[in-house]
């Protein structure tokens, strides 16, 4: 390889549903965007490749990272086809006590009934109604999506807990229970996928200094966080990795986004003018 890419923007989703709402991207903005990527010659990096650009490895100069947290149906219905349609690959961390048992269900342009792809807040609502077999994905759609290359899958916790939250300034039960979580989460992703990654995505974004010893003492390396304001270049902590939340819009915005986010001097400037302090 002659060349490689300098940056790897890391853009983050969650649902891809006509039922539009916070955090959601419609399967037409989607294949929008996916298409684009395609047709400009974006090559969509596996969890391992982006990995080994961190630590100085060439990736093609037009790379991107994918990413999906939590794990909703609607990845399934809408996310998988398309990605397979434009054989594009994403990373997908998974709530894995939230994935269920049973059958995989239809996806968009079988021609069959679609199951309902509820909004985020539905989502929520189910979820905490102990119905989340209804807007989360199955272990079998799981395992399709894996062994067709759309979807590759890491941790994301077991119960999306913010342990700040329940034990505040206690970091000794905070540490407790978030490496009961981890551990649980590993075991899941072991018992039916074979194996764990050292990948872990924070649930809403939150982490500190004992979140991180927790991960590192069981073997995560690769801690994905909310924050935007930043460069994914090699040598860079691997610890803190920048990612973009994104729009639900056409094509035009997923081109002007990654272009920016891949220039080395007008991507800082952005950075520095859109989030000040937070900035690092």
């Amino acid at each position: 390889m002659t060349s490689t890419a300098k940056v790897v923007p890391v853009l983050m989703y969650h649902h891809v549903s006509p039922n539009n709402d916070m955090i959601t991207t419609t399967p037409e903005n989607f294949e929008s965007q996916v298409r684009w990527l395609s047709e400009a010659g974006f090559h969509t990096l596996t969890a391992q490749e982006f990995a080994e650009f961190l630590a100085g490895k060439p990736v093609p100069p037009r790379s991107v990272l994918l990413t999906f947290d939590d794990g909703y149906l609607d990845n399934w219905v809408y996310a998988h086809p398309i990605l397979e349609r434009y054989r594009k690959h994403a990373v997908l961390f998974l709530i894995t006590g939230l994935i269920g048992q049973g059958a995989a269900r239809p996806v968009w342009g079988q021609g069959a009934e679609l199951p309902p792809t509820p909004s985020h807040r539905d989502c929520e609502a189910a979820i905490e109604a102990g119905q989340a077999d209804e807007v989360m994905l199955r272990w079998s759609e799981v395992h399709i999506m894996r062994e067709a290359g759309t979807f590759e899958f890491h941790s994301h916790t077991h119960t999306h807990t913010r342990w700040d939250h329940r034990f505040g300034e206690d970091p000794l039960q905070k540490s407790e229970h978030l490496r009961e979580d981890l551990l649980h989460s590993r075991a899941a992703l072991v018992s039916e996928l074979g194996d764990v990654s050292d990948h872990l995505c924070w649930p809403q974004g939150y982490f500190d200094d004992d979140y991180v010893a927790v991960a590192r003492e069981l073997g995560f390396r690769y801690l994905y966080t909310t924050h935007p304001a930043g460069q994914n270049v090699p040598g860079t902590s691997s610890e803190h990795i920048h990612r973009i939340a994104a729009k639900d819009e056409p094509a035009a915005w997923v081109a002007r986004r990654l272009r920016l986010a891949r220039s080395p001097w007008l991507a800082p400037l952005y950075n520095r003018i859109r989030y000040g302090r937070r900035y690092r």
